[in-house]
């Protein structure tokens, strides 16, 4: 079993897209072992996405994601990090294959609906960013 982090993006809770997300991870093996709404201010926003620090996209990616709600949760399966990540498809919608999420639901390469972490040190880190054992059940 691995475990995995995702978000709804503000854009996906605007759009009402809470449900069928977790509905497709559900759907595909997935199980939802941890879930809130969270509304990330900007230097929490800064803080999980540092890697990205220095990059053109940090500052307008951190600005978005404390734009609004999110909801973040942790994905429990077999391979979860890349069963997530092929639901999700690629960061640019124009590029994601048809069916994933960012190809029907998203705008463009930053307004992309979902997050999902990239690798177990990755997952590892952004599941301790927003969840602590207390709050994770799985079954």
């Amino acid at each position: 079993m691995q475990r995995t982090l995702s978000i709804v993006k503000p854009d996906g809770v605007k759009k009402n897209l809470i449900g069928e997300v977790i509905k497709r991870f559900e759907e595909n093996g997935l199980r939802v072992i941890g879930l809130k709404m969270i509304y990330m201010d900007k230097r929490e926003a800064e803080g999980f996405y540092a890697v990205h620090r220095g990059k053109p996209f940090y500052e307008s990616l951190t600005q978005f994601m404390s734009s609004g709600p999110s909801v973040v949760m942790v994905l429990e399966g077999d391979n979860a990090i890349l069963k997530t990540r092929e639901l999700m498809g690629a960061t640019d919608p124009r590029e994601a294959k048809e069916g994933t999420l960012r190809r029907q639901y998203a705008n463009n390469i930053e307004r992309n609906i979902v997050h999902g972490s990239d690798g177990p040190e990755t997952a590892a880190f952004e599941i301790g960013y927003f969840f602590n054992a207390l709050e994770l059940f799985p079954y």
